[in-house]
């Protein structure tokens, strides 16, 4: 059996390519794009393997707006959100059934504080914030299972606060710090 090489490249996830052929297409339809220029971007983002191969193609377009506020909503289902997406300054997040589970590792947080509200009915939800990050729950109103949250011993200073609040009627919040 052959060893493994320990330096790989890291592998881009499907959120963050899903996230690239969305930036794509809304700069075609915005008139930023040729169609020719947005046909070989997809490709080149599709067929992508590394997350440089993924910035390569998203070169020259304009930046993404981080707005103030942001509303996921759904009724039924999951809601996710991962990869190298903008986080607003305040995200409000609202599901009757289903899972939730929004990954800040490798989102751009723009602002020194960002407030996540959760307006939960029934099933889970998971948060991985940055590692340097500092997490406030407090007025979080759990009508089931408190929060699973550990307190880092250890904290990195400089990294974003980020302030969850709302309410969760039955299911149970995970919030974790990246590993990486």
């Amino acid at each position: 059996m052959t060893p493994l090489p320990e330096d790989l490249p890291p592998r881009i996830s499907e959120d963050e390519r899903d996230t690239a052929v969305q930036r794509l297409q809304d700069a075609y339809t915005q008139g930023h794009l040729s169609y020719e220029e947005m046909d070989a971007r997809l490709h080149q983002a599709l067929t992508a393997k590394t997350p440089g191969e993924l910035a390569a193609a998203l070169t020259s377009l304009p930046e993404e707006k981080a707005g103030t506020t942001a509303t996921i909503a759904a009724a039924g289902g999951r809601i996710r959100r991962g990869g190298a997406w903008r986080v607003p300054r305040t995200l409000k997040v609202a599901s009757a059934f289903g899972r939730v589970h929004l990954d800040l590792s490798r989102a751009v947080i723009e602002h020194p504080v960002v407030d996540i509200e959760l307006q939960l009915g029934t099933g889970r939800a998971k948060i991985t914030v940055p590692r340097d990050a500092m997490v406030e729950v407090e007025d979080l109103h759990a009508g089931w299972k408190d929060p699973l949250y550990k307190i880092r011993r250890r904290s990195r200073s400089g990294g974003p606060t980020i302030r969850i609040s709302g309410t969760m009627g039955f299911g149970r919040l995970k919030i974790r710090h990246a590993r990486r």
